[in-house]
């Protein structure tokens, strides 16, 4: 991040929704704090090699 951040965000929330958010407010120019309760970020995305172990799903 060249440059000063325009300010600081605090986003609550790892999962894929959260961490879409702070890449977009990165990209934007924010300085961000991403917090997660669980000791990794992701959410429910690390279920999903559980639901499908074969990317059947992929597209």
């Amino acid at each position: 991040m060249p440059g000063n951040p325009i300010g600081s965000v605090m986003v609550v929330g790892g999962g894929i929704a959260g961490i879409q958010a702070s890449l977009d407010l990165v990209s934007s120019g924010y300085l961000v704090h991403l917090v997660e309760k669980a000791p990794a970020i992701g959410g429910l995305m690390s279920a999903l090699d559980k639901t499908f172990p074969t990317n059947d799903c992929a597209m």
